[in-house]
């Protein structure tokens, strides 16, 4: 099979991309990319992005510059460390309002590079998952799935907003729910109307 070709062009679009996420803690504008790049249309642009997307070196929002992120595959493309994006708050208590990301990313360890793709970085509040080893304030590295079963610490959203616990399940009432770490917390029903976002797969 013939090997894709990167070109160096296609390179540079990626080296300003990653520059301003480590810099700034998100991606140029569109007028950040065209001085760089010294190109005068928002065209000339997006078939930029159109080609690098259909290369799976990024994914984007339609129509918004900052809404790109780089795929696995266009780190390796410039020898980058890939970078996670640090979404915050969630509560380790109750339930705060649902997660945003904001400007700020982090280069993950070798051992998680492989799912850069499709993990981010939360900051956790309070101290209900404490004798998880969750404290006021850490970071937790959650990957983006469906997939989950009991025992497992899960990032819930609900109309409530967010929260980390772990998902239990058992024989009798309540069948299904979020439970905290730290016994001054009460468990929490796990209901239809709960949408799991990822599992904490490092602390």
């Amino acid at each position: 099979m013939k090997k894709e070709t990167i070109t160096k062009r296609q390179k540079e679009v990626l080296k300003i991309i990653y520059n301003s996420l480590i810099n700034a803690g998100f991606p140029p504008s569109f007028s950040e990319l065209k001085e760089k790049l010294k190109i005068s249309s928002n065209q000339s642009l997006l078939d930029f992005f159109s080609i690098l997307e259909k290369k799976n070196l990024i994914s984007r929002e339609e129509g918004s510059a900052r809404g790109i992120k780089i795929l696995r595959k266009g780190y390796r493309a410039i020898n980058a460390n890939p970078l996670a994006p640090v979404v915050g708050i969630t509560s380790a208590g109750g339930f705060t309002e649902a997660i945003e990301e904001i400007n700020a990313w982090q280069p993950l360890s070798k051992d998680v590079e492989t799912i850069a793709d499709y993990v981010m970085i939360v900051r956790v509040m309070g101290d209900s998952m404490i004798n998880a080893n969750i404290k006021d304030g850490d970071l937790v590295l959650v990957k983006k799935t469906k997939e989950f079963v009991s025992g497992d610490i899960i990032l819930v959203q609900t109309l409530d907003g967010t929260t980390v616990k772990r998902f239990v399940t058992q024989s009798k009432p309540p069948y299904r729910f979020l439970k905290p770490e730290n016994p001054k917390y009460p468990i929490i029903p796990f209901t239809d109307e709960m949408e799991v976002i990822g599992k904490v797969i490092k602390k």
